[in-house]
């Protein structure tokens, strides 16, 4: 999979700009705040139809302008594509995939597949569940689309059940359960099958990255059983659930946990660990994926060298390096030191919304 040019009309601080891009290593260089993470994100809304850094789109849009434009023209299963993103500030947003429309981003994902590598990823590990079952959404819904089709009618029947626990009404309670149940049972297995999957790759890849000094684990907590012991949950919550108006018990709960050496890192992990762990999780994410499609996925790395170590910089770099990789950075000479990624390399400057080649 390879992306051959970006096309931007107002899209954050860029009035009009095409980027032809090249097969390898793309590095977009330049002061803070000029430009070069929106070109990541354009890529991204252009994968997934969200942005990694605003639940807003309009602000997406350039300011002082009514509409915004992303053009991504890339090369998959050796046949040219297309998607093409149009936003207006009525919040309405217009997808178009090889020049045909499509009504929702369920129909855009598993077209462009990538990675992204940003300094916020740490995140992922530290702060609350909900973030770890994004990552986990995400990279599932890249690869099975059925997959957030269910997702979303869990969540409906969810949004449902929950209402209808505030009128005080448990007649029909049955109803609900039986819905959430066939749902619940169905995600459980698509996460179960793929924490497996982080698991195996993740056993490979970080003991490399920690010279062999660490075993690295991962474990998929959900209340999920079976069908049966999650109805017969429901019931034994209902009480509690009319109490507080709301449902306790779900997959909406589901977490997963990373060891270190059979220590909890949340409880025990430096802040050195949590950055080789998440570098774990994201290159067996790449990895998955690229076995999945077969073909690489298009790696994104967000200013990775300001918070990594060279160590941890020069592991990722020798993995990434035979990938189609977006780079961005402030200082260009700490891309450049690195041997692994000076033969085919490509470095955009970025100022103003501007770029040049």
């Amino acid at each position: 999979m390879l992306i051959k040019s970006i096309y931007l009309e107002n899209f954050r601080n860029y009035e009009k700009q095409k980027i032809e891009l090249s097969n390898n290593i793309n590095v977009f260089y330049g002061n803070n705040a000029q430009g070069k993470t929106n070109i990541l994100e354009s890529l991204y809304f252009c994968a997934l139809g969200r942005s990694f850094r605003t639940y807003k789109e309009n602000e997406l849009i350039k300011f002082g302008a009514e509409n915004s434009k992303i053009k991504v023209e890339y090369l998959k299963n050796n046949r040219d594509n297309e998607i093409e993103i149009n936003l207006n500030n009525n919040s309405k947003k217009i997808i178009k995939l090889n020049k045909i429309k499509v009504n929702k981003n369920s129909e855009l994902l598993g077209n462009l597949n990538l990675v992204l590598f940003s300094p916020d990823d740490i995140i992922i590990l530290k702060q609350a569940p909900a973030l770890r079952r994004k990552f986990l959404d995400i990279l599932i819904s890249q690869l099975k689309p059925n997959y957030i089709h269910l997702l979303s009618e869990y969540n409906k029947v969810l949004e449902q059940r929950n209402a209808y626990l505030k009128t005080k009404n448990t007649e029909a309670i049955d109803i609900w359960d039986e819905q959430l149940a066939s749902f619940a049972e169905k995600i459980f297995e698509y996460r179960k099958n793929y924490i497996e999957k982080l698991k195996e790759k993740m056993e490979q890849i970080h003991p490399k990255l920690t010279n062999e000094k660490e075993i690295i684990n991962i474990i998929y907590n959900s209340n999920f059983k079976n069908k049966l012991e999650f109805l017969n949950n429901l019931k034994r919550s209902l009480q509690n659930d009319l109490f507080k108006g709301y449902t306790h018990y779900g997959i909406h709960r589901d977490d997963f946990e990373i060891t270190i050496n059979n220590k909890s890192l949340n409880i025990y992990g430096s802040q050195g660990q949590h950055r080789t762990a998440i570098l774990s999780l994201k290159i067996a994410e790449m990895k998955i994926i690229e076995e999945e499609i077969l073909e690489n996925p298009i790696l994104l790395l967000d200013d990775v060298t300001s918070e990594l170590d060279l160590e941890r910089v020069n592991s990722i770099f020798n993995i990434v390096k035979d990938y189609q990789v977006f780079i961005t950075c402030t200082d260009i000479n700490s891309i450049l030191k690195f041997d692994c990624l000076t033969k085919n390399i490509k470095l955009y400057n970025i100022e103003g919304g501007t770029i040049k080649s």
